[in-house]
């Protein structure tokens, strides 16, 4: 008597081509055909199609069939990962929309797959929210400039072995997570304000999945005032501090007295502001043969460090710079609210994201520091 066989897992593929665009050139999002266009005419160069090969690359050999939607929006990636996917819908190469999304999210359902794994961002995470049924399980590629929402894995590699536990038949929880998502003319002009759309079902590892974005406290504000004192009493001379964005990172230029971008990338030396909202081409330049620093903190309840909202920090820049000479500062309930789980880098370049790996110090107050580990996910 024959074995029966054991049925392929079916996986359904979406992209968006112009998730991220945004980043590299400080447009704080990529929302809108207009912003794409705006994004390439500044030089940004689309890295969703990485992303999602990474992702892919941890389930070459498994049993999985593949069906996507045409050219950018999955069959190219596919079969660069070795796949031979089957292509629904159809799309005008090069000007897909966010329509397109939602319709190959609808195609994907009817087409029966097990999971549909998607690369964007929180726009993206808007339209799959809206176009799939009740119960249909989606996994998120980290591929945009806003990654607000639950859905997310906390980095390509980790949606793949997420996938890959489901392939295996390994339990994995399915649970509700939020989608979320911030206006990009509000985000631009340095305020958040982030709106609920929904939940999807995830799959869910808890080392892999990444936790909704945490707002700060009120509490917190003499916690941020001892960071920021130390931090500038302890500044170089003609050193060049790039300064990264969130509230805490603001709390060190409000010591300086000087004009920060929230949500963006400032440059300072010897206490003044040489150059604000930089691209990471302009970070690159300004950076050249100069002694240097970058600033950042943890994003609460996220725990990532690099690779959320401060995308302008480019790999080039930061193996320039020198993982000795990243600067991490945190309140100790933002590191407490992780309840420890590791600190995440997600740059976009995987060998260096395992070099930064390992135990690193965050400044937590006056002379006050602790050692945290980051992840090698």
């Amino acid at each position: 008597m024959s074995t029966p066989k054991t049925p392929k897992f079916t996986l359904g593929l979406i992209i968006n081509p112009v998730a991220g665009l945004g980043g590299s050139v400080a447009l704080k999002g990529s929302d809108g055909a207009a912003t794409a266009k705006i994004a390439v005419h500044l030089g940004a160069e689309p890295k969703a199609q990485d992303r999602v090969a990474t992702a892919l690359a941890v389930l070459k050999g498994l049993p999985i069939d593949v069906i996507t939607y045409p050219c950018e929006m999955g069959e190219w990636a596919a079969e660069q990962a070795g796949f031979a996917p089957q292509v629904l819908g159809s799309i005008n190469s090069g000007e897909s929309t966010p329509d397109d999304t939602e319709q190959a999210v609808k195609d994907l359902t009817e087409a029966g797959v097990d999971l549909i794994l998607f690369a964007g961002g929180d726009g993206t995470a808007r339209n799959v929210c809206r176009a799939a049924s009740e119960g249909t399980a989606v996994l998120g590629i980290p591929a945009g400039v806003k990654i607000h929402s639950g859905v997310y894995a906390v980095t390509p590699k980790a949606a793949g072995e997420i996938v890959a536990m489901l392939v295996r038949g390994e339990l994995v929880t399915l649970a509700p997570q939020e989608v979320r998502d911030i206006d990009e003319v509000e985000f631009r002009a340095g305020r958040v304000r982030a709106r609920y759309y929904g939940e999807l079902s995830v799959p869910q590892e808890h080392r892999y999945l990444q936790h909704v974005k945490n707002g700060g406290k009120e509490s917190e504000a003499l916690a941020l005032d001892d960071i920021a004192a130390y931090l500038v009493e302890s500044m170089e001379p003609d050193t060049r501090y790039i300064m990264g964005s969130g509230t805490t990172v603001k709390a060190v230029m409000d010591e300086l007295g000087l004009e920060n971008t929230l949500l963006g990338v400032d440059v300072v030396e010897n206490g003044e502001l040489i150059a604000s909202d930089c691209t990471a081409l302009q970070l690159n330049e300004l950076t050249k043969e100069h002694a240097c620093k970058i600033v950042i903190t943890v994003i609460g309840g996220q725990g990532h460090i690099l690779g959320r909202g401060n995308q302008q920090l480019s790999p080039e820049l930061i193996k320039s710079v020198g993982r000795a000479n990243l600067v991490v500062i945190a309140t100790k309930t933002k590191i407490a609210e992780l309840e420890g789980r590791p600190l995440i880098v997600d740059t976009g370049d995987a060998s260096l994201d395992k070099e930064l790996s390992g135990l690193i110090p965050v400044i937590t107050g006056y002379r006050d520091s602790v050692l945290y580990r980051v992840a090698d996910i």
